[in-house]
């Protein structure tokens, strides 16, 4: 029974080994690639941090708003008009009337 229970506790503990030898492998491996990405992030420019609130969600939706609807205005244009003047017109004209239109639909009241 004494050998059964020793040779049962030898069995678990070779596991345990064999588990910590793994979990240390894979810690040298992902501490290796911290580094590695942290060495590469360190040299680029730090991203400047978004504005949070409501204000600056509001006004990040009215501008997608804005941008959506001239996109849509210039899908239409450029299936109505054949001629690459006419789309090309279509876009500048677009691009010149967006701050109008975005004043428009978003005016403080």
């Amino acid at each position: 029974m004494s050998r059964e229970r020793a040779r049962r506790r030898a069995e678990r503990e070779r596991v345990a080994a064999e588990l910590a030898a793994a979990r240390q492998v894979e810690q040298r491996r992902q501490a290796r690639r911290v580094a590695r990405v942290s060495a590469l992030t360190s040299r680029l420019p730090r991203r400047a941090p978004r504005p949070g609130g409501v204000l600056a969600e509001r006004r990040r939706r009215q501008l997608w708003a804005t941008v959506a609807l001239l996109v849509v205005v210039d899908v239409v244009a450029w299936n109505a008009f054949p001629s690459w003047s006419a789309r090309a017109l279509a876009l500048i004209v677009t691009l010149l009337a967006a701050p109008v239109l975005h004043t428009l639909l978003f005016r403080r009241a």
